[in-house]
Protein backbone atom coordinates (compact mmCIF):
# COMPACT_ATOMS: atom_id res chain seq x y z
CA UNK A 1 0.00 0.00 0.00
CA UNK A 2 1.51 3.44 -0.97
CA UNK A 3 1.36 6.21 1.43
CA UNK A 4 1.98 9.59 1.06
CA UNK A 5 4.44 11.12 3.39
CA UNK A 6 1.85 13.16 5.22
CA UNK A 7 -0.43 10.08 6.05
CA UNK A 8 0.31 8.48 9.41
CA UNK A 9 2.81 5.47 8.95
CA UNK A 10 2.13 2.26 11.17
CA UNK A 11 5.78 2.04 11.87
CA UNK A 12 5.73 5.76 13.22
CA UNK A 13 2.59 5.17 15.70
CA UNK A 14 2.56 7.22 18.36
CA UNK A 15 2.19 3.93 20.47
CA UNK A 16 -0.01 2.34 22.87
CA UNK A 17 -0.85 3.59 26.58
CA UNK A 18 0.48 -0.13 27.78
CA UNK A 19 3.42 -1.67 25.48
CA UNK A 20 3.07 -4.52 23.08
CA UNK A 21 5.77 -6.27 21.15
CA UNK A 22 4.61 -5.77 17.64
CA UNK A 23 2.56 -8.47 15.83
CA UNK A 24 4.63 -10.56 13.52
CA UNK A 25 2.14 -10.44 10.25
CA UNK A 26 -0.24 -6.71 11.02
CA UNK A 27 0.93 -3.33 11.32
CA UNK A 28 -0.68 -1.43 14.73
CA UNK A 29 -3.39 0.28 13.22
CA UNK A 30 -4.49 -3.40 11.08
CA UNK A 31 -4.23 -4.88 14.48
CA UNK A 32 -6.49 -2.32 15.99
CA UNK A 33 -8.79 -2.89 13.40
CA UNK A 34 -9.12 -6.28 14.09
CA UNK A 35 -9.19 -5.96 17.74
CA UNK A 36 -12.64 -3.47 17.36
CA UNK A 37 -14.51 -5.76 14.84
CA UNK A 38 -14.00 -8.93 17.94
CA UNK A 39 -15.02 -6.74 20.39
CA UNK A 40 -18.51 -6.81 22.23
CA UNK A 41 -19.30 -3.32 21.92
CA UNK A 42 -19.14 -3.54 17.90
CA UNK A 43 -21.11 -6.27 18.09
CA UNK A 44 -23.82 -4.75 20.10
CA UNK A 45 -24.11 -2.24 16.88
CA UNK A 46 -26.40 -4.36 14.72
CA UNK A 47 -28.75 -3.90 17.65
CA UNK A 48 -28.33 0.19 17.81
CA UNK A 49 -30.50 2.40 16.19
CA UNK A 50 -29.40 5.02 13.80
CA UNK A 51 -33.06 7.76 13.15
CA UNK A 52 -35.18 4.27 13.10
CA UNK A 53 -35.71 1.97 16.36
CA UNK A 54 -34.23 -1.72 16.07
CA UNK A 55 -38.25 -2.80 16.11
CA UNK A 56 -38.94 -0.43 13.38
CA UNK A 57 -38.15 -2.68 10.34
CA UNK A 58 -35.51 -5.19 9.25
CA UNK A 59 -33.88 -2.84 6.10
CA UNK A 60 -33.40 0.56 7.98
CA UNK A 61 -29.55 1.40 9.03
CA UNK A 62 -28.30 0.64 12.48
CA UNK A 63 -24.99 1.63 13.85
CA UNK A 64 -23.36 -1.09 12.37
CA UNK A 65 -24.24 -0.63 9.14
CA UNK A 66 -23.36 2.74 9.15
CA UNK A 67 -20.04 2.37 10.52
CA UNK A 68 -19.24 0.01 7.55
CA UNK A 69 -20.69 2.44 5.12
CA UNK A 70 -18.26 5.34 6.76
CA UNK A 71 -15.52 2.48 6.35
CA UNK A 72 -16.09 1.83 2.71
CA UNK A 73 -16.35 5.58 1.67
CA UNK A 74 -13.31 6.34 4.12
CA UNK A 75 -11.19 3.74 2.60
CA UNK A 76 -12.30 5.18 -1.24
CA UNK A 77 -11.14 8.15 -0.24
CA UNK A 78 -7.98 7.55 1.53
CA UNK A 79 -6.57 5.16 -1.21
CA UNK A 80 -6.76 8.49 -3.72
CA UNK A 81 -5.17 10.57 -1.83
CA UNK A 82 -2.60 8.21 -0.29
CA UNK A 83 -3.67 8.40 3.48
CA UNK A 84 -3.68 5.14 5.55
CA UNK A 85 -6.45 3.01 4.68
CA UNK A 86 -5.75 0.95 7.50
CA UNK A 87 -6.07 3.77 10.00
CA UNK A 88 -9.16 4.79 8.41
CA UNK A 89 -11.49 1.88 8.58
CA UNK A 90 -10.24 1.11 12.28
CA UNK A 91 -11.53 4.81 12.93
CA UNK A 92 -14.48 4.17 10.89
CA UNK A 93 -15.72 1.21 12.99
CA UNK A 94 -14.70 2.58 16.17
CA UNK A 95 -16.06 6.04 15.95
CA UNK A 96 -20.03 4.89 17.38
CA UNK A 97 -18.67 2.48 19.77
CA UNK A 98 -20.05 4.67 22.69
CA UNK A 99 -23.39 5.77 21.39
CA UNK A 100 -26.49 4.79 23.58
CA UNK A 101 -29.60 2.68 22.38
CA UNK A 102 -31.73 5.04 20.73
CA UNK A 103 -29.75 7.28 18.76
CA UNK A 104 -29.11 10.93 19.81
CA UNK A 105 -32.48 10.48 21.77
CA UNK A 106 -30.59 8.79 24.30
CA UNK A 107 -27.59 10.51 24.23
CA UNK A 108 -29.57 13.53 25.26
CA UNK A 109 -31.29 11.40 27.99
CA UNK A 110 -28.25 9.99 29.58
CA UNK A 111 -26.63 13.68 29.68
CA UNK A 112 -29.70 14.82 31.46
CA UNK A 113 -28.91 12.42 33.95
CA UNK A 114 -25.20 13.27 33.73
CA UNK A 115 -25.56 17.27 34.74
CA UNK A 116 -23.88 17.15 38.17
CA UNK A 117 -22.08 14.12 37.57
CA UNK A 118 -19.92 14.70 34.45
CA UNK A 119 -22.05 14.78 31.56
CA UNK A 120 -22.58 12.05 28.79
CA UNK A 121 -21.11 12.57 25.35
CA UNK A 122 -20.68 9.53 22.70
CA UNK A 123 -17.59 10.37 21.10
CA UNK A 124 -15.89 10.60 24.63
CA UNK A 125 -18.11 7.22 25.84
CA UNK A 126 -16.47 5.39 22.53
CA UNK A 127 -13.30 6.21 23.90
CA UNK A 128 -14.05 5.05 27.45
CA UNK A 129 -15.31 1.91 25.49
CA UNK A 130 -12.17 1.26 24.02
CA UNK A 131 -9.61 2.32 27.06
CA UNK A 132 -11.51 1.10 29.90
CA UNK A 133 -15.38 -0.59 29.47
CA UNK A 134 -14.04 -3.74 27.19
CA UNK A 135 -12.64 -6.99 28.85
CA UNK A 136 -10.80 -9.07 26.71
CA UNK A 137 -7.01 -9.18 28.12
CA UNK A 138 -5.64 -10.26 31.56
CA UNK A 139 -2.47 -7.48 31.08
CA UNK A 140 -4.98 -4.23 31.10
CA UNK A 141 -8.74 -2.69 30.60
CA UNK A 142 -9.76 -1.83 27.39
CA UNK A 143 -8.38 -2.83 23.87
CA UNK A 144 -5.65 -0.86 24.03
CA UNK A 145 -5.30 0.64 20.93
CA UNK A 146 -2.89 2.87 19.40
CA UNK A 147 -2.67 7.13 19.84
CA UNK A 148 -3.85 7.23 16.38
CA UNK A 149 -6.89 5.31 16.14
CA UNK A 150 -7.98 6.33 19.95
CA UNK A 151 -7.32 9.97 18.53
CA UNK A 152 -9.43 9.63 15.66
CA UNK A 153 -12.12 8.10 17.35
CA UNK A 154 -12.42 11.34 19.66
CA UNK A 155 -14.09 13.34 17.40
CA UNK A 156 -15.28 16.38 19.46
CA UNK A 157 -14.21 16.81 23.19
CA UNK A 158 -15.13 20.08 25.46
CA UNK A 159 -12.45 22.08 27.41
CA UNK A 160 -13.14 20.88 30.96
CA UNK A 161 -13.10 16.95 29.25
CA UNK A 162 -9.99 17.63 27.28
CA UNK A 163 -8.32 19.30 30.41
CA UNK A 164 -9.62 16.46 32.34
CA UNK A 165 -7.70 13.88 29.91
CA UNK A 166 -4.69 16.06 29.59
CA UNK A 167 -4.57 15.74 33.42
CA UNK A 168 -4.44 11.73 32.84
CA UNK A 169 -2.40 11.52 30.07
CA UNK A 170 -0.12 14.38 29.26
CA UNK A 171 0.40 15.41 25.56
CA UNK A 172 -2.55 12.28 24.52
CA UNK A 173 -5.00 13.03 22.83
CA UNK A 174 -6.96 15.43 24.84
CA UNK A 175 -3.97 17.72 23.81
CA UNK A 176 -5.27 18.96 20.17
CA UNK A 177 -8.29 20.52 21.69
CA UNK A 178 -5.85 22.38 23.86
CA UNK A 179 -3.94 23.61 21.30
CA UNK A 180 -5.93 24.01 18.86
CA UNK A 181 -4.01 21.70 16.48
CA UNK A 182 -5.69 19.18 14.50
CA UNK A 183 -6.10 15.17 14.19
CA UNK A 184 -4.59 13.10 12.08
CA UNK A 185 -6.03 13.72 8.03
CA UNK A 186 -7.22 10.05 8.80
CA UNK A 187 -9.47 11.13 11.49
CA UNK A 188 -10.20 14.44 9.40
CA UNK A 189 -11.56 12.03 6.55
CA UNK A 190 -13.40 9.60 8.74
CA UNK A 191 -14.97 13.07 9.85
CA UNK A 192 -16.35 13.88 6.60
CA UNK A 193 -17.06 10.11 5.77
CA UNK A 194 -19.20 10.42 8.43
CA UNK A 195 -21.58 13.44 7.46
CA UNK A 196 -21.67 12.23 3.62
CA UNK A 197 -22.75 8.64 4.91
CA UNK A 198 -25.97 9.31 7.46
CA UNK A 199 -26.65 12.36 4.80
CA UNK A 200 -27.10 9.68 2.12
CA UNK A 201 -28.57 6.74 4.28
CA UNK A 202 -31.17 9.15 6.12
CA UNK A 203 -32.29 9.79 2.57
CA UNK A 204 -32.81 6.36 1.80
CA UNK A 205 -34.64 5.95 4.99
CA UNK A 206 -36.51 8.13 5.05
CA UNK A 207 -38.01 7.18 1.83
CA UNK A 208 -38.40 3.88 2.29
CA UNK A 209 -40.28 4.41 5.95
CA UNK A 210 -42.42 6.87 4.21
CA UNK A 211 -41.86 9.64 6.16
CA UNK A 212 -40.26 11.84 3.29
CA UNK A 213 -41.05 11.60 -0.38
CA UNK A 214 -39.34 12.25 -3.23
CA UNK A 215 -41.70 14.85 -4.67
CA UNK A 216 -40.43 16.51 -0.79
CA UNK A 217 -36.80 15.60 -2.44
CA UNK A 218 -37.46 18.37 -4.78
CA UNK A 219 -36.34 21.02 -2.61
CA UNK A 220 -32.80 19.71 -2.55
CA UNK A 221 -30.75 20.90 -5.37
CA UNK A 222 -28.13 18.50 -4.21
CA UNK A 223 -30.56 15.59 -5.08
CA UNK A 224 -32.52 16.52 -7.94
CA UNK A 225 -29.41 17.22 -9.85
CA UNK A 226 -28.56 13.37 -9.70
CA UNK A 227 -32.19 12.16 -10.07
CA UNK A 228 -32.34 14.17 -13.08
CA UNK A 229 -28.86 12.89 -14.42
CA UNK A 230 -30.77 9.48 -13.85
CA UNK A 231 -33.71 10.32 -15.76
CA UNK A 232 -31.69 11.39 -18.87
CA UNK A 233 -30.08 7.96 -18.79
CA UNK A 234 -32.69 6.19 -17.82
CA UNK A 235 -36.00 7.58 -18.64
CA UNK A 236 -38.49 5.02 -17.08
CA UNK A 237 -36.66 4.30 -14.05
CA UNK A 238 -39.13 5.17 -11.36
CA UNK A 239 -39.85 3.79 -7.26
CA UNK A 240 -36.35 2.49 -5.59
CA UNK A 241 -34.38 2.12 -8.53
CA UNK A 242 -34.74 5.68 -9.38
CA UNK A 243 -34.41 6.60 -5.67
CA UNK A 244 -31.01 4.11 -5.34
CA UNK A 245 -29.37 5.33 -8.57
CA UNK A 246 -29.64 9.05 -7.62
CA UNK A 247 -28.06 8.10 -4.04
CA UNK A 248 -25.43 5.95 -5.75
CA UNK A 249 -24.26 9.30 -8.09
CA UNK A 250 -24.38 11.46 -5.16
CA UNK A 251 -22.25 9.83 -3.33
CA UNK A 252 -19.62 9.58 -6.10
CA UNK A 253 -19.81 13.07 -6.32
CA UNK A 254 -18.65 13.76 -3.07
CA UNK A 255 -16.49 11.65 -2.91
CA UNK A 256 -14.50 13.18 -6.47
CA UNK A 257 -15.31 16.66 -4.66
CA UNK A 258 -13.39 15.75 -1.44
CA UNK A 259 -10.63 14.00 -3.10
CA UNK A 260 -9.90 17.35 -5.20
CA UNK A 261 -10.84 20.03 -2.64
CA UNK A 262 -8.44 17.76 -0.28
CA UNK A 263 -5.88 17.80 -2.88
CA UNK A 264 -5.68 21.42 -3.69
CA UNK A 265 -5.22 22.17 0.13
CA UNK A 266 -2.40 19.51 0.32
CA UNK A 267 -0.27 21.23 -2.28
CA UNK A 268 -1.41 24.99 -0.65
CA UNK A 269 0.28 23.48 2.63
CA UNK A 270 2.83 21.10 1.59
CA UNK A 271 2.44 19.64 4.92
CA UNK A 272 5.51 16.72 4.58
CA UNK A 273 4.93 14.57 7.84
CA UNK A 274 1.70 14.20 9.40
CA UNK A 275 2.62 15.66 12.47
CA UNK A 276 3.02 18.94 9.91
CA UNK A 277 -0.36 17.80 8.72
CA UNK A 278 -1.57 18.59 12.34
CA UNK A 279 -0.37 21.82 12.24
CA UNK A 280 -2.23 23.33 9.52
CA UNK A 281 -6.01 24.48 9.39
CA UNK A 282 -8.52 21.01 8.23
CA UNK A 283 -7.33 20.07 4.93
CA UNK A 284 -10.14 17.01 4.34
CA UNK A 285 -13.14 18.44 3.12
CA UNK A 286 -15.82 19.50 0.81
CA UNK A 287 -15.13 22.34 -1.75
CA UNK A 288 -16.87 25.40 -0.91
CA UNK A 289 -20.19 24.66 -3.24
CA UNK A 290 -20.15 20.95 -2.42
CA UNK A 291 -20.43 22.21 1.53
CA UNK A 292 -22.88 24.51 0.81
CA UNK A 293 -25.29 21.63 -0.90
CA UNK A 294 -24.33 19.28 2.19
CA UNK A 295 -25.36 22.16 4.60
CA UNK A 296 -28.66 22.52 2.66
CA UNK A 297 -29.11 18.84 2.57
CA UNK A 298 -29.04 18.43 6.35
CA UNK A 299 -30.96 20.97 7.19
CA UNK A 300 -33.93 19.59 5.24
CA UNK A 301 -33.31 16.24 6.82
CA UNK A 302 -33.64 18.19 10.16
CA UNK A 303 -36.65 19.83 9.50
CA UNK A 304 -38.56 16.91 7.58
CA UNK A 305 -37.20 13.91 9.06
CA UNK A 306 -35.20 14.19 12.12
CA UNK A 307 -38.58 16.73 13.58
CA UNK A 308 -40.67 14.48 11.93
CA UNK A 309 -43.75 14.11 14.45
CA UNK A 310 -43.91 10.35 14.21
CA UNK A 311 -39.97 10.65 14.86
CA UNK A 312 -40.32 13.00 17.73
CA UNK A 313 -43.08 10.61 19.27
CA UNK A 314 -40.46 7.50 19.27
CA UNK A 315 -37.76 10.17 20.41
CA UNK A 316 -40.11 10.97 23.56
CA UNK A 317 -40.82 7.30 24.50
CA UNK A 318 -37.32 6.36 23.69
CA UNK A 319 -35.69 9.31 26.04
CA UNK A 320 -38.65 8.24 28.61
CA UNK A 321 -37.57 4.90 28.82
CA UNK A 322 -33.69 5.91 29.51
CA UNK A 323 -34.51 8.66 31.95
CA UNK A 324 -36.46 5.83 34.48
CA UNK A 325 -34.15 3.11 33.70
CA UNK A 326 -31.09 5.47 35.09
CA UNK A 327 -33.04 6.12 38.05
CA UNK A 328 -33.91 2.61 38.57
CA UNK A 329 -30.55 1.66 38.67
CA UNK A 330 -29.32 4.53 40.97
CA UNK A 331 -31.97 3.60 43.33
CA UNK A 332 -31.38 -0.15 42.83
CA UNK A 333 -27.40 -0.70 42.07
CA UNK A 334 -28.34 -4.64 42.70
CA UNK A 335 -30.34 -4.49 39.43
CA UNK A 336 -27.29 -4.12 37.41
CA UNK A 337 -24.86 -6.68 36.83
CA UNK A 338 -22.59 -7.09 39.98
CA UNK A 339 -19.74 -5.80 38.29
CA UNK A 340 -21.47 -2.27 37.52
CA UNK A 341 -23.26 -2.33 41.05
CA UNK A 342 -19.96 -2.57 43.11
CA UNK A 343 -18.11 0.08 41.62
CA UNK A 344 -17.32 3.32 43.39
CA UNK A 345 -18.62 6.25 40.98
CA UNK A 346 -22.32 5.25 40.98
CA UNK A 347 -24.03 7.23 38.59
CA UNK A 348 -21.38 6.78 35.81
CA UNK A 349 -21.35 2.97 36.49
CA UNK A 350 -24.88 3.24 35.63
CA UNK A 351 -24.56 5.40 32.63
CA UNK A 352 -21.86 3.00 31.12
CA UNK A 353 -24.23 -0.11 31.36
CA UNK A 354 -27.60 1.69 29.77
CA UNK A 355 -24.88 3.47 27.05
CA UNK A 356 -23.94 0.18 26.12
CA UNK A 357 -27.19 -1.71 25.90
CA UNK A 358 -29.45 -2.49 22.68
CA UNK A 359 -32.35 -1.32 22.08
CA UNK A 360 -34.42 -4.04 22.63
CA UNK A 361 -32.56 -4.90 26.04
CA UNK A 362 -33.10 -1.18 27.18
CA UNK A 363 -37.15 -1.61 26.40
CA UNK A 364 -36.85 -5.33 27.67
CA UNK A 365 -34.91 -4.01 31.01
CA UNK A 366 -37.83 -0.59 31.42
CA UNK A 367 -40.45 -3.03 31.55
CA UNK A 368 -38.50 -5.40 33.88
CA UNK A 369 -38.38 -3.26 36.23
CA UNK A 370 -40.97 -0.70 35.97
CA UNK A 371 -43.33 -3.19 35.05
CA UNK A 372 -45.07 -0.56 32.02
CA UNK A 373 -44.76 -1.23 28.49
CA UNK A 374 -43.62 1.98 26.21
CA UNK A 375 -43.06 0.65 23.05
Amino acid sequence: MWLAPYASQPEQTKGRRFPEPPAPTRSDFQRDRDRIVHSTAFRRLVYKTQVFLNHEGDLFRTRLTHSLEVAQLGRSISRSLGLNEDLVEAIALAHDLGHTPFGHAGQDALNECMKGHGGFEHNLQSLRVVDKLEERYPGFDGLNLSFETREGILKHCSKQHAEQLEAQEPGGVGRRFLNGTQPSLEAQLCNLADEIAYNAHDIDDGVRSGLITLEQLEAVPLFTRFRDETLSEHPHATGKRLLFDSIRRMLSQQVYDVIDATRAKLAEHLPLTADEARQCPPLVRFSQPMREASTQLKRFLFKELYRHEQVNDTTARAKQVLIELFHAYVSQPEAMPADFARRDDLHRSVADYIAGMTDRFAVREHERLTGRKIF
